[in-house]
């Protein structure tokens, strides 16, 4: 599978090309085009409990699509739903922590699970992220540009928490306020999560949040008139 990302960081699109009989698995919606070669089953894989679960504690859909190449092998485009970026992560045996509706796509060798632990709820804004791991390339989308930091073993590094979009699950996890009682408050930052490698992040230049916080005060405003 040769996957390359154009059109970065705005309105970055996954071109992917699958080897003959090669499928490649993704979000609902994700698809822009594909060969016509290329086949799509859609299911709800692991079962309802386990899609179930995806999709409530892990931000994924319920049902995924699978995309199979022909014997001539085919291309697949891919999306996300936000302008931003995307970002192909390679596992070899590891676990990575994605934040619900960061996951795009991924390889037959990693395996997705909704996670509820203590270092899903510390770094995200719920109680669980959605944890990829196995073998195999995997697609992470953001709102905005991807930033990636590699932390050293002890090293820490502290992340506003609606711009993280992943982390490796070797990387240690503690929420904590801003700064002391005025910056909490006054600051505009809140909750923040303090980081301790050794391991990857990759964070996003712009946050959903802030973007409905600025939205919602410029809505129509109901008129008073009966």
């Amino acid at each position: 599978m040769q996957i390359d990302i154009q059109h970065r960081p705005s309105y970055s699109l996954a071109i992917v090309q699958l080897a003959p009989n090669e499928r490649i698995r993704a979000e609902s919606g994700a698809m822009v085009s594909m060969s016509a070669s290329v086949n799509i089953d859609t299911k709800a894989e692991g079962g309802i409990f386990k899609s179930l679960s995806r999709a409530v504690l892990g931000g994924e859909s319920f049902f995924q699509n699978f995309y199979q190449a022909g014997p001539q092998g085919g291309e697949v485009t891919l999306a996300p739903e936000l302008p931003g970026d995307i970002t192909p992560i390679e596992l070899r045996g590891e676990t990575l922590m994605v934040q619900a509706g960061s996951y795009l796509a991924s390889e037959n060798g990693i395996e997705l699970n909704a996670k509820i632990s203590m270092k899903a709820f510390m770094s995200a804004e719920g109680l669980s992220m959605l944890e990829a791991r196995g073998s195999g390339k995997l697609l992470v989308s953001s709102y905005g540009a991807i930033y990636e930091r590699t932390l050293a073993a002890g090293e820490k590094y502290i992340v506003d928490t609606s711009h993280l979009v992943a982390f490796d699950a070797t990387v240690n996890a503690v929420p904590r306020a801003a700064g002391g009682l005025k910056a909490t408050l006054l600051s505009g930052e809140g909750l923040v999560v303090e980081l301790t490698g050794p391991g990857r992040l990759y964070i996003q230049t712009r946050s959903p949040q802030a973007l409905i916080n600025w939205i919602i005060p410029q809505l129509p405003k109901p008129s008073s008139n009966s």
